[in-house]
C-alpha cells in the first residue's frame, strides 16, 4: 500500500490490475451515501410539514410517498457510492448474482417481508393510522410501516413489530378501513319469567347511558335479541354500533356496557339470575342394599 498522487486521499487501499481503491474514494463514496440520506431525511421533514398545515391532504398518501422517496434515495446513495469508488460493474452483476443466491436461501424471509412492505405501501387496505386486528390476536393502532415489519401500537401502549407477511398472507380486520363504525354485541341474561318488553327497555336504557353508542335512531340504533332459551336462563345481546373512537378500544367498550346493563337491569327490577343445578340425594340404607343385592 503505497502513497499516490493527491497525498493521503490518494492512499491505495486495494490494487488490482483492473481498478485501484483509495482513501478518496471511499471517502467520497461514504459522502454520497450520507446526502443521500441527508436529502431523504428533509423531504421528508417538509413533506410531513406540508402535512401538517393542510388537513385536508391524504395523511396515508403523504406517508406513502415519503416512504417512497427513502428507499429511492437509498437505492441511489448505493449506486453513487459504487460508482465514486470505481468498482467495475462486471464485479457488481457477479455480487448481484451471489446476493440473489442468497436472497433464495439464507435471506428469503427478509426479502419476502420487504416486497410485502412495498405491497403493503401500495395497498389502499391498510394504512397508518387504522385500527387493525390480525390472526394471532395482536389488535391496535399502526404506526409506521417499515421494510421489515410493521409497527401496531396497542391499546396498553405497547409498541409490536408485526412481521409485512402476516398483513399480507394473513387474516388481517381493519376495523377502521371504511367509515370507522363497529357493531359490538354484548351478552347478557336474566331469570326465567321476566318480562321480555321490559327487560328490552332496561337495555335500551344502558345503551342511552353509554356515549360509545353511535346513534339511538335509524340504521345503526341499539337493537336486543333474545338469542337462546338456556337451561337457567333466557340469553339476551344487546347490539349496538360503536363510534369511531370506541371501535379503537372494543374492551374498554364492552366493560362500559355491562356496567350499564347491570345498573339498568337493577333499575327495573330484572333478577340476573346464578347457573342452578338439581341435587337428588339417596338414602345411605337404600343404596347399600341396593350395591350387596345379587346380580
Amino acid at each position: 500500500m503505497g502513497d499516490a498522487p493527491g497525498g493521503w486521499f490518494g492512499t491505495r487501499l486495494i490494487h488490482t490490475d483492473e481498478f485501484d481503491l483509495s482513501l478518496g474514494a471511499v471517502i467520497a463514496a461514504c459522502l454520497l451515501f450520507l446526502g443521500c440520506l441527508v436529502v431523504s431525511a428533509v423531504l421528508r421533514y417538509l413533506l410531513r410539514r406540508y402535512a401538517r398545515k393542510h388537513e385536508n391532504v391524504n395523511q396515508s398518501a403523504v406517508y406513502t410517498v415519503g416512504r417512497l422517496m427513502h428507499y429511492l434515495l437509498l437505492t441511489l446513495g448505493v449506486l453513487l457510492a459504487l460508482n465514486a469508488t470505481g468498482i467495475p460493474m462486471a464485479r457488481f452483476t457477479v455480487f448481484a448474482g451471489a446476493l440473489g443466491v442468497g436472497l433464495g436461501f439464507g435471506l428469503q424471509a427478509i426479502f419476502n417481508n420487504f416486497v410485502c412492505g412495498l405491497i403493503l405501501l401500495f395497498d389502499r387496505s391498510l394504512k397508518v393510522g387504522d385500527f387493525v386486528e390480525l390472526a394471532s390476536g395482536v389488535h391496535g393502532v399502526v404506526r409506521d410501516i417499515h421494510i421489515r415489519a410493521t409497527r401496531v401500537t396497542t391499546n396498553d401502549d405497547l409498541d409490536i413489530l408485526v412481521p409485512n407477511s402476516e398483513f399480507v398472507n394473513g387474516r388481517v380486520v381493519n376495523w377502521t378501513v371504511r367509515e370507522g363504525l363497529r357493531r359490538l354485541k354484548v351478552p347478557f341474561h336474566v331469570a326465567y319469567g321476566s318480562d321480555k318488553e321490559q327487560v328490552k327497555e332496561a337495555a335500551l336504557d344502558a345503551a342511552r347511558a353509554v356515549p360509545h353508542t353511535y346513534a339511538l335512531e335509524g340504521p345503526h340504533a341499539p337493537q336486543v335479541w333474545l338469542a337462546e332459551f338456556g337451561d337457567w336462563a333466557l340469553k339476551f345481546q344487546l347490539v349496538v354500533w360503536l363510534n369511531a373512537d370506541a371501535t379503537r378500544r372494543p374492551g374498554s367498550a364492552k366493560a362500559a356496557y355491562n356496567w350499564a346493563l347491570h345498573s339498568a337491569l337493577q333499575a327495573h327490577g330484572i333478577r340476573i339470575p346464578l347457573p342452578q343445578y338439581d341435587v337428588r340425594m339417596r338414602d345411605p340404607q337404600i343404596a347399600t342394599a341396593t350395591d350387596n343385592s345379587p346380580h
